[in-house]
């Protein structure tokens, strides 16, 4: 099934949907020129389907696009951020 990530600024979050279905989320605080990413959050049901690594990436990517720096809160994402180094150069120092 072909999933959709997208922001949801009005709830400070970015989202998973998998069909019609949210399967995950990241909250996110916003403080310019910084994005705090302090929660991950997949459906248990939807669990170990690569939607947090999804999840994850997608945020950075945001971030990357909006020049904005990351200060990974989520220890999920700041795990994520550990097996991937070429993201980072996004965290704030």
């Amino acid at each position: 099934m072909d999933t959709v990530f997208s922001d949801a600024p009005d709830r400070s979050r970015y989202e998973l949907h998998a069909g019609d279905e949210l399967v995950g989320f990241l909250d996110y605080v916003l403080r310019e020129p910084t994005i705090v990413l302090v929660h991950t959050e997949v459906d248990p049901a939807h669990g170990g389907k690569g939607y947090g690594s999804l999840l994850a990436r997608g945020a950075l990517d945001d971030a990357r696009s909006r020049g904005l720096r990351v200060r990974p809160s989520c220890p999920y994402v700041a795990a994520w951020i550990d097996k991937h180094p070429d993201y980072a150069d996004l965290v704030a120092g």
